[in-house]
């Protein structure tokens, strides 16, 4: 692109757009799944599938989705993924059984796993002629995602509760239609030459699939059973195989030698596990409102604006500044112990528990101890990279996050259901399950704390305070 585009800041309206049903897709369907569960016959076990359906496709192929962006061209990619979540959007509406909506999901994963990649290239082909100008950008393309998850918890109790289910999906057909008739905003690439390493998405996305269905099968068929061992084998064996596919092909999804990059591992690290903590955490405390608590849709969405607005001020408003004094290791390692703080006071829950008393301070905490960690965790990802390699590095931070959320809910689902959380009606075992899932996302949480306290490198001071103003500008 020749000049500077002189629409890029109503594209970046189209972009941020992305950014928000990208994210708003994984917190539209929490207070949706009670009734989904009724209608569709999922069992308390399976209704996770709802949403890691989602997140293993948008995690597994975000790196594929980068790598198509690369070859075919930012704007077609981007495209290409808006058609994609239509029409996954269409069958999880339409769906009648519990394997139709799974499927949808999916497809709807497969969507956000092009785009998410295809609108960060775009964005930077639009501002990265100016410092000043990306930052602004990349604020306010930031500030989308913690928009998307608190109007995701609006929407879906608003239209769970006054109109039905199917709604929290129809909603991305005309607003997906709006976005590609304004793609013409966007700037254009021609395609390149390159492979395209699908042997390795195969690899990496089964794996995950499978070590995700092992979890979740195996309160029923038991952990030592021989289908369960079997499973996790099949999973790490396919993981296995992915590593050794990047090793030896030309030109890989995700280059071995990037993770020699200054805090990637341990800032992927941080990720994974505060993901394992942070979803399991707002998929249990849905289910806690409603099934417990005997909330409505609407009110239990409602319930959670408190943590997702506070979510959002202290992540656009509030983290960039901390950043640049504190730095990242600090704040991530602080804000994940606050975190498990929150989850600690949420585990005390029971039966006939208070709003007010028992779930708006705890979560309130662990939403700060959220907001706390995330973009640091993003940024020191981020920092050591070479410019070549930003988007690889943003790539793999990302699908870390998705793949934490995954196997974290699938694991912390095992440990609710094995403490009674799969008896419907029977609310003291059900909040015995719930309280368990709690502790056990505290029990990651703190864990990440320590380990990123200890393990990860600092930065120096010059470094921590450009990473907050980036991030604040």
């Amino acid at each position: 692109m020749d000049g500077v585009n002189p629409r890029r800041w109503w594209a970046l309206l189209v972009l941020a757009t992305a950014q928000f049903m990208v994210i708003m897709d994984t917190s539209i369907i929490g207070v949706a799944l009670p009734e989904m569960q009724k209608d569709l016959g999922f069992s308390q076990g399976e209704l996770q599938w709802v949403f890691n359906a989602y997140v293993i496709a948008f995690g597994g192929l975000l790196l594929l989705g980068g790598r198509l962006s690369d070859l075919l061209g930012a704007r077609r990619v981007f495209v290409g993924g808006w058609t994609v979540l239509i029409a996954g959007s269409v069958v999880a509406a339409a769906a009648q059984t519990a394997w139709v909506e799974v499927a949808g999901r999916a497809v709807q994963g497969v969507g956000g796993a092009l785009i998410a990649p295809a609108a960060m290239t775009l964005l930077m082909m639009l501002f990265g002629h100016d410092p000043k100008e990306l930052g602004k950008a990349m604020a306010l393309y930031g500030a989308a995602a913690p928009a998307g998850g608190t109007a995701g918890v609006f929407l879906g109790g608003v239209f769970t509760e006054w109109l039905s289910w199917p709604w929290v999906f129809i909603v991305y057909v005309p607003i997906g239609l709006a976005t590609l008739a304004a793609t013409g905003l966007l700037p254009a690439v021609a395609p390149r030459r390159g492979a395209v390493d699908v042997l390795g998405a195969v690899f990496v996305t089964a794996g995950l699939a499978l070590a995700v269905y092992a979890l979740v099968r195996a309160p029923e068929t038991g952990w030592g059973s021989a289908s369960t061992v079997l499973q996790l084998i099949g999973a790490a064996v396919l993981l296995g195989l992915f590593l050794v596919v990047q090793k030896v092909v030309g030109q890989p999804l995700m280059p071995l030698g990037v993770w020699r990059v200054p805090r990637l591992g341990s800032a992927n690290l941080a990720m994974a596990l505060l993901g394992a903590a942070w979803i399991p955490m707002w998929y249990f405390l849905n289910l806690y409102l409603q099934q417990v608590m005997g909330y409505g849709a609407f009110a239990s969405g409602a319930a959670l604006l408190p943590m997702t607005g506070l979510l959002m001020v202290f992540m656009t408003a509030v983290t960039g500044r901390l950043l640049g004094r504190f730095g990242a290791k600090r704040l991530i390692g602080a804000g994940l112990l606050v975190l498990a703080l929150g989850l600690v006071w949420l585990s005390a829950v029971g039966p006939t528990g208070s709003f007010v008393v028992d779930v708006l301070p705890a979560s309130l905490v662990a939403a700060l101890g959220m907001s706390l960690a995330y973009i640091p965790a993003m940024m020191a990802a981020m920092s050591g990279a070479p410019q070549e390699q930003a988007g690889l590095a943003s790539g793999i931070v990302n699908t870390t996050y998705q793949v934490g959320s995954a196997l974290g809910l699938a694991a912390l689902t095992a440990l609710a259901t094995s403490q009674g959380a799969g008896r419907l009606g029977d609310l003291p075992a059900l909040t015995d399950g719930f309280s368990a899932a709690f502790l056990g996302a505290a029990g990651i949480a703190a864990v990440a704390g320590v380990l990123t306290l200890t393990v990860m490198r600092g930065e120096p001071a010059a470094q921590g305070a450009a990473a907050g103003e980036r991030v604040g500008a």
